[in-house]
């Protein structure tokens, strides 16, 4: 499932700037004007050095020639949008007065690297034709269980109260209206500083449910649930009001800066509730997240959704085939775009079903949603795999839908 794909990765830095020129490959079609407006995006994700750094502790000059491989390598592949995560642990990629310095930068959370990620991405992303998505991870701490391995001016250390440990993972509490107030102002420091195209959240809402285990809001609820039915929906309140006052927050800053978020791709199974999708899925972000994505569209709190249909056409469980069509009816004269979050770093896995050991596998996905006018463009699953390209899934896409450049939408 999609919450295993972001973290516990180790990667070989002969792996990260591949940028492969195969048979297919953007960098072997001759330039075009650009003709159509689609999203055409990866996933750069920095959360325990999946796509980048390679490692932590390089010179900033190796990081930043990394960075650009990247992007070079999404040019190639004629992308022209690229989801950075620049908060992957409440930390940060620029120079915050709210949060420390990622460590997955230098090994050290709070030490300066030497250098600014987050502005030089925005520069070299915007120089070669790209957007800059900045994305953000909202309540997650740390991916451990202990404050005492936080720098000691860490928030979560300045206020202790503010944490729930939950999964072998710290998280800051999203009851508290203080804590909700602080994550929107760290995360609007970067809007306010930096000409970002979007600002992007994933799935992480209310943590993934963990068996045996209780996210503790105990007191929070006693203080702040009254009113409610229950405390379910007291949860899904509390991201609404995340979700709906960081939308506001974030236009009267930069009012052209957009706003998407990329859920799990199953909002609710139809045995749960008619307004479903035709899945048996065993998380349903409404019930199990607090995440009623399906509401933040109709409420057009969003400029953009991009649903993670990590899921193969014909997968039983979670079919593609059907989940595409029922977001498209979801966002349909909503004015929110459908963008479709697709699993790359599936294609050539032994581990996935066997339709994913066929490279025309994402191709077809693409063939598949032209039928549907609502979907507006795709982002790959991650940088890593858009350049390395294990069983040539990507050449392919870009082969069969990306001979000409395309603009994103507006």
């Amino acid at each position: 499932m999609r919450r295993m794909s972001r973290r516990g990765f180790t990667i070989a830095a002969a792996a990260m700037v591949a940028g492969l020129t195969a048979a297919g490959d953007a960098a072997a079609v001759p330039e075009r004007a650009p003709s159509r407006r689609e999203l055409r995006g990866m996933w750069l994700a920095t959360v325990a050095n999946r796509d980048w750094p390679s490692k932590p502790g390089l010179a900033p000059a190796e990081q930043r020639a990394e960075l650009i491989g990247h992007l070079d390598t999404a040019v190639r592949r004629r992308l022209n949008a690229v989801v950075f995560q620049v908060r992957p642990t409440a930390d940060a990629l620029w120079p915050s007065p709210y949060e420390p310095w990622a460590e997955c930068l230098t090994g050290v959370q709070g030490k300066h690297p030497g250098w600014d990620p987050l502005g030089t991405a925005v520069a070299e992303a915007h120089r070669r034709g790209l957007e800059l998505h900045a994305w953000f991870n909202p309540f997650r701490i740390a991916n451990h269980t202990d404050p005492s391995r936080l720098v000691p001016t860490h928030p979560a250390r300045l206020h202790p109260d503010w944490v729930v440990p939950y999964g072998g993972k710290l998280y800051y509490n999203p009851g508290l209206p203080e804590v909700r107030r602080f994550v929107q102002d760290a995360m609007l420091d970067a809007v306010r500083h930096y000409a970002v195209d979007a600002v992007h959240w994933d799935d992480y809402f209310y943590p993934y449910p963990v068996a045996g285990q209780v996210f503790d809001d105990d007191d929070a609820f006693a203080r702040y649930g009254g009113g409610f039915p229950d405390r379910a929906a007291w949860r899904r309140d509390n991201i609404d009001r995340l979700v709906r006052d960081m939308g506001t927050r974030i236009k009267k800053v930069r009012k052209h800066v957009q706003f998407g978020i990329s859920p799990f791709g199953v909002w609710r199974n139809a045995s749960t509730d008619p307004l479903g999708s035709d899945t048996q899925a065993g998380v349903q972000t409404y019930d199990n997240l607090h995440a009623d994505t399906r509401g933040w569209v109709k409420k057009g709190w969003l400029d953009y959704i991009c649903p993670q249909l990590y899921w193969n056409i014909g997968f039983a469980v979670a079919d593609y085939g059907k989940l595409l069509p029922w977001w498209a009816d979801v966002v349909k004269d909503t004015g929110v775009r459908l963008y479709v979050g697709e699993a790359l770093y599936k294609a050539g896995d032994p581990a996935q079903p066997a339709a994913w050991q066929d490279p025309a596998e994402l191709s077809r996905h693409l063939t598949y949603a032209k039928e549907f006018p609502q979907a507006r463009g795709h982002v790959y699953f991650s940088a890593k795999e858009v350049g390395v390209d294990k069983i040539g899934a990507m050449a392919r896409v870009v082969a069969d839908h990306y001979q000409q450049r395309a603009r994103p939408p507006r």
